[in-house]
């Protein structure tokens, strides 16, 4: 009999990436007990919330929730507050980490507003023994409600181990992509799907902004591939097939142009 975790993966690869969450809590619905292993391992489109301290917007993800509490990076407090109305250790990072989290946050939302010009960045630390760990979330939505509208979720969690002289980064980068259209003239389309890419590498770090410095450079250079490789596979082939189903010239120029064709090939057999 095929164990119940590996069948509910099996079926949400397999189902439309757009209604990611929905098909999971129906999953969960069905099974209560696969709520924690599915919540740790499926990725989903990132949720926003605005944090009640600061009133800045920030993305919920496994990685800073706490049953059903989430963290934010602003403020660093729990919403809605955990039981006892004080957070376990265990639920937030060390003063150190803590540190580089919030120097993390303000580096990548100035990366967020450069390379994206709007959307949302969080930036969660957390602690390892030989080092630290963290996730980078980013989320830009174009138009949503509209008839033409999409949505660019990237999740980048790392572990960085430290090393003598060296850290070694260990980075898995998934981008959940979802692009729709509606017109009367073209009908519906619907192009959604993630794709998830990793990279181990040493890198020199001897000090906190070393630290945050390497985490940027790998998660810029990343999501650059990642979006070449999305450009080619998803608009490349779009392209190529639409190409197949539709002539771009009219059908007097592919007859003349067969006439021209067949013409050459007369006279060089000649």
């Amino acid at each position: 009999m095929a164990d119940p975790f590996d069948s509910a993966l099996d079926l949400l690869r397999r189902l439309n990436p757009k209604h990611t969450t929905a098909h999971l809590n129906s999953l969960i619905n069905l099974a209560p007990d696969l709520t924690e292993d599915l919540l740790s391992s499926v990725d989903q489109p990132l949720s926003v919330r605005r944090c009640k301290q600061t009133g800045r917007d920030y993305l919920l993800c496994d990685y800073n929730r706490d049953g059903d509490s989430y963290r934010s990076p602003w403020s660093n407090e729990f919403d809605p507050p955990l039981e006892g109305g004080a957070a376990s250790a265990a639920s937030l990072p060390s003063e150190k980490v803590r540190k580089m989290e919030v120097r993390a946050n303000e580096a990548f939302d100035l990366y967020r507003d450069l390379y994206y010009e709007g959307g949302v960045s969080s930036v969660y630390f957390w602690n390892l023994d030989d080092g630290f760990a963290g996730v980078v979330l980013l989320k830009k939505e174009a138009r949503p409600g509209s008839a033409s509208e999409g949505a660019w979720d990237s999740i980048h969690v790392f572990e960085a181990i430290d090393r003598a002289r060296f850290t070694q980064y260990n980075l898995t980068s998934t981008v959940i992509l979802s692009l729709s259209a509606n017109s009367s003239s073209l009908g519906d389309m619907d192009l959604s799907g993630n794709m998830t890419r990793q990279i181990e590498i040493e890198l020199p770090a001897e000090n906190e902004e070393q630290q945050i410095a390497n985490i940027g450079k790998l998660v810029e250079d990343m999501e650059l591939k990642m979006r070449n490789l999305l450009q080619e596979v998803y608009f490349g082939k779009a392209k190529d097939v639409v190409g197949d189903l539709r002539s771009v010239g009219s059908l007097s120029q592919d007859a003349k142009d067969r006439e021209v064709h067949k013409e050459l090939v007369g006279s060089m057999m000649r």
